[in-house]
């Protein structure tokens, strides 16, 4: 980036992370995410100023990373107790019913 233009995403409250040296996976992360959040999300809503714009990515990134299933965990969650096949079906919405999110009940 220009000195100008990190000068204008500082300015806005975003910090510059750099990707590492020699490490192609870093980059390739990230745009799995940005293509994600683009296609799963943003693409889905009108955004009526940088305030619901927060709040569309802070509840993605919250449903990305601590809710759906992850293949790299066998179909589990980073977080959370163990699947039961126990209790009532309970469903967390997130963007006005855009996610969801199922999990039964202790």
């Amino acid at each position: 980036f220009t000195k100008k233009f990190k000068g204008i995403l500082e300015d806005a409250g975003v910090k510059i992370i750099l990707a590492p040296f020699q490490a192609p996976n870093a980059n390739a992360i990230a745009e799995r995410f940005v293509q994600s959040i683009k296609h799963e999300c943003l693409d889905k809503m009108i955004l009526f100023g940088p305030g619901s714009l927060e709040r569309a990515q802070r509840d993605y990134t919250e449903h990305y990373l601590n809710e759906r299933p992850h293949q790299g965990l066998g179909s589990d969650h980073i977080q959370g107790a163990p699947a039961s096949s126990q209790g009532k079906i309970e469903v967390t919405e997130r963007l006005g019913g855009l996610l969801k999110f199922y999990s039964r009940a202790a």
